[in-house]
């Protein structure tokens, strides 16, 4: 019971915080750059963990360097749209690159492809998608990428439903025993009523499509989330752990959080780009 309490209360500050985060993204983005840069700095370094197996064969300099870096990413993208699609906010990418090939060569107990590997992996694979949310923020509209969040978590809690209630056909066994199809329809359905509903009662508060287009976007987000958190499962499979960290009380780390995000974000990019310009 007080590990239930635990994961409720953890979990509605994580949530709490991410609402203010971009419910204030109009009037104070300071917030918003602060607390996702925060995200983002700790997912790489958790990534890191995962990619680089045990830590005593990882450069401490080469952590914190990443971690580093992951941040200098998001902050170009959000500096980028900010002012106005400026050359001179990537330089900080720019920089990063520079500084990671240099300190490759000053460590000699590494092999020196497979750490670049691992550190521009990290990179692509977390501080990109999250530094996409600016753009999404800035090009379109906040409310926007809140529907994002919405779609997320109303996909787990379907598949999480109708999963525990029904399951019986695994979707993706040799990764993830415990997901099956019948929640992966509970939460892809779950998030298309919601799109529609969003689309078609609520659109004057998120600004967005259609309400056919709406729940089509519920569909796409449901469908890359799966991916990303089944792609999170084969890492921490393959590394060997339960979870990315724990730093969050009954919902491990932040990577375990954001799992599903890292791959929504993109799909609903691409997805809101082609609606506004081929539709």
């Amino acid at each position: 019971m007080k590990n239930f309490i635990t994961r409720i209360l953890s979990g509605a500050v994580y949530v709490g915080l991410i609402f203010c985060a971009i419910y204030f993204f109009d009037t104070i983005p300071a917030i918003f750059l602060v607390f996702f840069g925060l995200v983002t700095l700790i997912g790489v370094w958790e990534a890191s963990r995962l990619t680089h197996g045990d830590e005593q064969n990882q450069s401490k300099v080469v952590k914190c360097v990443d971690a580093l870096g992951a941040l200098a990413v998001f902050a170009s993208f959000f500096f980028n749209e900010e002012c106005g699609h400026s050359l001179a906010s990537f330089l900080p990418i720019l920089l990063y690159g520079l500084v990671r090939f240099t300190i490759q060569l000053y460590i000699t107990n590494q092999n020196p492809i497979k750490s670049l590997q691992q550190s521009f992996f990290c990179i692509c694979y977390v501080a990109i998608p999250l530094g996409l949310m600016s753009t999404i923020s800035f090009s379109e509209n906040s409310m926007l990428l809140l529907s994002i969040f919405i779609f997320l978590w109303l996909n787990d809690s379907g598949a999480y439903l109708v999963g525990s209630t029904i399951g019986k056909h695994r979707l993706f066994e040799r990764i993830s025993p415990k997901k099956s199809w019948e929640g992966f329809w509970g939460g892809l359905v779950l998030s298309v009523i919601a799109g529609y509903v969003m689309g078609a009662y609520f659109n004057d508060i998120f600004h967005g499509p259609s309400a056919l287009l709406f729940a089509g976007w519920g569909m796409v987000v449901s469908i890359f989330a799966t991916l990303g958190d089944l792609t999170e499962s084969l890492m921490k499979r393959t590394a060997g752990v339960k979870d990315s960290s724990h730093l969050i009380p009954g919902h491990g780390g932040i990577l375990d959080r954001i799992d599903s995000l890292l791959f929504a974000v993109p799909a609903s990019l691409i997805y809101l780009v082609v609606i506004k310009n081929l539709l």
